[in-house]
């Protein structure tokens, strides 16, 4: 049978049973639009359930890292991430090539934001099955204003009646030319404070018995025979920022 009779013949058919060949065609096309949508739905949601969550700055003595969490497809293993940096102010990111495709959640930037009077912006995008979220963004972060001091290190030297304290400034990851790490002193004006504990007395309390800046300090009127653990905090009046307390040095007045 030639086409043309035959394609007749088959919308005689169609038309014999209510459907118009208009009408399919229409059926075909808003079929095809439903599947497109909801291709997309699912493109979208996998793009939104593996976005990176609480994107943030974490600083200690300058070693300056960004942190994340992962999205709701907590489960995914493909997932990879890529980070990006840049001043505040600038219009151009910067990849970090170390921080690109990892599967980790966090990336050190210390190097990227050296200067540390300056603001700074990460991001952090994923990628799974062939998907990639959009970015998110970290707050402003200037490492001056926001890292966290630590802790001096402590060195105990003790006789029958006193204890002498040699307090060491945390130093942050920048060298000197020579190579030595640049304490955090060069940076803040830095106090000590510095806390004696008497472990014969049922309540142990912290009593403050130092604040200042002297590296060395000679804590007299102690009891022989008792034993004593010393801690030690650094301060930073101009923030009003206190460090945690170092690990304790204990020991005995003989």
């Amino acid at each position: 049978m030639p086409k043309r009779k035959l394609f007749s013949h088959g919308a005689a058919l169609l038309s014999m049973r209510g459907i118009s060949l208009s009408s399919l065609f229409l059926l075909m096309h808003l079929l095809q639009d439903k599947i497109t949508i909801i291709l997309v739905l699912e493109y979208q949601d996998l793009q939104d359930s593996i976005k990176p969550q609480k994107v943030e700055f974490h600083s200690l003595n300058f070693n300056n890292t960004l942190h994340w969490q992962p999205g709701r497809a907590r489960e995914a293993r493909d997932v990879v991430y890529f980070v990006q940096y840049k001043v505040y102010g600038q219009s151009t990111w910067q990849n970090k090539d170390d921080c690109w495709g990892i599967q980790n959640h966090v990336c050190d930037l210390t190097i990227e934001t050296s200067d540390i009077q300056e603001p700074y912006y990460g991001r952090v995008r994923a990628l799974s099955a062939g998907v990639y979220s959009n970015w998110s963004l970290s707050c402003r972060f200037t490492p001056w204003q926001e890292t966290m001091i630590g802790p001096p290190t402590i060195t105990v030297v003790h006789s029958k009646k006193f204890i002498i304290l040699k307090l060491q400034a945390p130093r942050s990851p920048y060298k000197r030319k020579k190579g030595s790490k640049i304490p955090m002193t060069n940076y803040y004006d830095l106090l000590y404070q510095v806390f004696i504990i008497n472990n014969l007395l049922e309540k142990q309390h912290k009593e403050l018995v130092y604040e200042g800046k002297d590296k060395v300090i000679k804590l007299e009127d102690l009891r022989p025979g008792t034993s004593y653990c010393i801690v030690a905090k650094t301060y930073l009046p101009v923030l009003g920022r206190s460090s945690g307390d170092s690990s304790r040095q204990c020991t005995v007045l003989q």
